[in-house]
């Protein structure tokens, strides 16, 4: 698992929210996000920016280039 889909996954379930409530809420496919968070696909950085909006963090916490949000 990369660290993309560790920190979707962890951010998801700190919101307490479904993969389908973070795929309409964000405007991401279901099927695409799906597939992030499981590892087996990447986003585009306009996904990518879309779904650090979506969480509050920046796009170098969701790459795993820091740990701060």
């Amino acid at each position: 698992m990369s660290v993309l889909s560790e920190r979707l996954l962890q951010l998801r379930k700190e919101a307490g929210l479904k993969q389908e409530e973070v795929s309409e809420q964000s405007g991401v496919a279901y099927r695409s996000y799906r597939r992030y968070e499981a590892g087996e696909r990447e986003p585009s950085a306009s996904t990518l920016g879309a779904l650090a909006d979506f969480f509050g963090v920046t796009t170098d916490f969701l790459l795993g280039r820091t740990d701060v949000r």
